[in-house]
């Protein structure tokens, strides 16, 4: 259901449209999770450790797509907040246009030069084709994964968090249904856990563009709304592009604690993998929060409804913040026996060194939060340099930590690379958050003179 943001109470606003959020987004990443636990389980460790050190690459690229939609579709909230419906439509098609151009050149330029770069990456040569097969299957398949995070996306945008979350669980049925079957009954390997996931987003992109078809009449693209300008089409990119670029910068920085980490062997990368999955899923309803806040700040910042936006994120602050706290102590009761489900327990020892990881990142996932609310807020704002700044932050972190580290410290030096990043970029971002409030107060307050 479409739904305003701009009037209610902040907090029961961002609560209910959150609530889906997380369920969404813990079944987008479900679909790693699920690959890795099918590899892992079927397959074997050193399957695994091929299909997780593509992980870091994955995010670089396919992450730069997301980061893409979910910044295109910012603007098209800001448009609904603003109540121009016009825009609303044109929004909808330029979104679609771009996603599909970028996603086509991200896809040819990512299975081009996909095992040079898991070479650059020092990738062990017994799971270097595996991994390779992996990749460039996933990679080829950008586009499709571009315009099904798109849609789902601009559903958010106009207020409506429970639908996309729907779609996402019916694709998700979909991967579970028909990954096991390549794994097993077509007996493809690797390759068929890329397939399996490809296959079910292709369905689910089907699945939500019949829905905006017969439901959601307002993103439905008309023939004359291909009739925007380059300013139009501007407008989106300079949200979006820093929003792709945060998520590339930042996806450097793992590629290179996973180049370090690549040098202790097959079980620590296994390891690595497996304990991120795990966390990966823990953090989804963190950053369902601050999802939810770029859409209720662009929504009200479109209306000119700045004292709320205030509001809205000291209210999701508690939030955020009482969840992490709540899922840092889960994971470290009950890390290790997800970790199992992985493996077995016929590797202790990548059991022993994911706990390790858990333990660690788990202790500082108030900070992540804090994080992802001060960040999608400034993006909400249509602010991109200091989020911009912030992704490097965590580039320059976990590189220096992967750098002078992980070849002391070993395995632990890798774990401590996401804090650091993490309060590396937070502190630009608190910075620039409670500046940019009080210069919203000074124009709130010359509004009222005027």
């Amino acid at each position: 259901m479409i739904k305003k943001l701009t009037e209610g109470k902040p907090a029961k606003l961002i609560l209910y449209f959150t609530l889906p959020l997380i369920g969404g987004n813990i079944f987008q990443q479900l679909y790693s999770f699920i690959d890795t636990l099918l590899v892992g389980r079927f397959l074997g460790v050193e399957a695994l450790a091929a299909v997780g050190c593509t992980g870091c690459l994955m995010f670089l690229l396919v992450g730069y797509m997301i980061g893409l939609s979910s910044g295109l579709s910012i603007y098209t909230g800001q448009r609904f907040g603003a109540r121009d419906y016009t825009g609303v439509h044109k929004s909808a098609a330029a979104c679609l246009m771009l996603a599909l151009v970028i996603g086509v050149i991200m896809a040819v330029l990512g299975v081009h030069f996909a095992r040079d770069i898991l070479v650059i990456m020092d990738t062990p040569p017994d799971i270097l084709d595996g991994a390779d097969s992996f990749i460039s299957i996933i990679l080829g398949g950008i586009p499709i994964t571009a315009v099904f995070m798109l849609e789902t996306n601009l559903l958010r945008a106009l207020g409506d968090s429970r639908r996309p979350t729907i779609i996402l669980a019916m694709a998700l049925c979909i991967n579970i249904i028909i990954e096991p079957i390549f794994l097993l009954v077509f007996d493809w390997g690797i390759p068929g856990a890329a397939y399996g996931v490809l296959v079910s987003q292709f369905l689910g992109a089907v699945i939500v563009f019949a829905y905006i078809w017969n439901k959601v009449p307002l993103l439905v693209i008309r023939r004359k709304d291909w009739d925007f300008d380059w300013t139009f089409v501007k407008n989106h990119l300079m949200i979006a592009l820093p929003m792709a670029f945060q998520t590339s910068i930042i996806a450097l920085g793992t590629v290179v604690v996973q180049i370090a980490l690549n040098r202790l062997g097959p079980i620590p990368v296994a390891a690595y993998a497996a304990a991120q999955k795990i966390e990966t899923i823990a953090l989804m309803p963190m950053m369902s929060f601050g999802i939810a806040m770029a859409a209720y700040t662009a929504q009200n910042y479109g209306a000119g409804k700045f004292a709320r936006i205030k509001k809205g994120v000291n209210q999701c602050i508690i939030m955020s913040g009482s969840f992490s706290l709540a899922v840092g102590i889960f994971n470290v009761i009950f890390g290790s026996s997800i970790m199992e489900l992985f493996v077995g327990d016929s590797a202790p020892e990548v059991v022993e060194l994911g706990q390790v990881y858990i333990v660690t990142t788990s202790a500082c996932y108030f900070v992540l939060a804090l994080l992802f609310i001060y960040r999608n807020t400034l993006q909400g704002l249509g602010q991109s340099f200091v989020p911009s700044f912030a992704g490097v932050m965590e580039l320059v972190m976990r590189t220096v930590v992967a750098l002078c580290f992980v070849d002391t410290l070993g395995f632990w030096g890798a774990t401590i690379a996401s804090p650091a990043a993490w309060f590396g970029s937070c502190i630009p971002l608190a910075i620039a958050y409670y500046y940019t409030l009080r210069r919203l107060k000074v124009n709130i307050r010359e509004i009222k003179n005027n």
